[in-house]
């Protein structure tokens, strides 16, 4: 079903072309794979909310609103998980079989334990926001590739075993970036 479909249908109509069951992407009529569209995700969240908000079914009564606003919980969640690269890689993995489980393995290869701990000096003894943008362009730069990466294992050869240390790796990646940009953040202040 494509988007301009969905926009023509009243959210009770919607229920019965799409199940609540539906995963992210057959909800979004987006292929199954990490390397997506951001401003079609974005466009298809619209006309999903435009179609389930629950003021739409006021005159319906209570119970139509309620599953409008399931509706709108479960097509915000899906937005949630499919706009952020790490949680649609995680998502993808666990589609295929093989979940991230981060809480259950932290195991990560020496050579990326090293740059973790290097990264972690370098802003731990930077007070410059000239050296501490650097890190972040390094940082950056390291998110990108480890996206790529994702890319390729996910989509190209889909390895979702493969791909999962590599979720793992930018779960790491993602939370020093945020740390790092807090520091260049408060060094502005």
């Amino acid at each position: 079903m494509t988007a301009a479909v969905a926009v023509s249908l009243s959210a009770c109509e919607l229920l019965r072309v799409i199940s609540l069951q539906a995963n992210d992407f057959e909800l979004f009529d987006v292929p199954l794979q990490f390397a997506q569209d951001r401003a079609q995700i974005d466009a298809r969240w619209k006309a999903l909310q435009r179609e389930a908000h629950p003021d739409r079914f006021a005159a319906e009564g209570a119970a139509a609103q309620r599953v409008a606003m399931q509706w709108s919980v479960r097509i915000n969640e899906a937005y949630q998980r499919l706009k952020d690269p790490l949680k649609r890689a995680a998502y993808l993995c666990e589609l295929q079989g093989a979940p991230v489980q981060a809480e259950n393995n932290t195991a990560m290869p020496a050579a990326f334990l090293m740059q973790q701990m290097e990264w972690r000096e370098t802003l731990d003894d930077t007070n410059s926001a000239q050296s501490l943008e650097a890190l972040a362009e390094e940082v950056a730069g390291e998110q990108k590739r480890v996206q790529l990466e994702l890319a390729r294992l996910l989509d190209d050869v889909q390895d979702p075993a493969q791909a999962v240390g590599q979720v793992r790796a930018l779960m790491f990646i993602d939370r020093f970036a945020a740390e790092v940009r807090h520091r260049i953040d408060k060094l502005l202040d």
